[in-house]
């Protein structure tokens, strides 16, 4: 699937909600796409923004064996919401629609997330570090939000800059 990259109108859209009912024979096939997109790409989220689809959804890889970089755990995320945050991290944050880019990030440490999951079940989690982080800014990019939408103006300048650059060679 393509990547759009920053820039692209469809990544400051907000999506649209997903029916499951009216989309639950598609969705095998895009989440599996979606899937296969991000591995290609060596990322560890996707949302389908993304990949130019207006619909909440979100696909997870979430490394198992990081040291030996063997194996994922995949969360589908349909529709969710984050009903909890707490406490503050900050970490440096890539984006597959900002190829080059990685930025130090301000998030919550800590959070509930509740969704349906591919079999259009509600599922409710707890996440923290990474995992929380990998869930915010997935989520984000659903609610038309990228992650350097939550830098200061100064910041965001900077940033800008270097995206001009590495744009070059998108």
């Amino acid at each position: 699937m393509k990547i759009y990259k920053y820039g692209e109108d469809i990544l400051n859209k907000k999506t649209a909600k997903v029916n499951f009912n009216l989309v639950e024979k598609k969705l095998p096939k895009i989440i599996e796409d979606m899937t296969q997109t991000c591995i290609a790409m060596q990322g560890v989220g996707l949302a389908a923004p993304q990949v130019g689809l207006d619909m909440a959804l979100a696909v997870i890889l979430l490394p198992v064996d990081a040291k030996n970089g063997k194996g994922y755990r995949r969360y589908v995320l349909i529709n969710p919401e984050i009903t909890l945050a707490n406490g503050n991290t900050l970490s440096e944050e890539g984006c597959l629609s900002f190829p080059g880019l990685e930025i130090e990030i301000e998030r919550a440490e800590e959070v509930k997330v509740k969704y349906l999951n591919e079999k259009g079940l509600p599922v409710e989690l707890k996440a923290s570090g990474f995992f929380a982080i990998v869930l915010q800014h997935e989520i984000d990019h659903l609610n038309g939000k990228v992650f350097i939408d939550r830098l200061t103006l100064k910041q965001k300048e900077e940033a800008e800059q270097k995206l001009a650059e590495l744009a070059k060679n998108w």
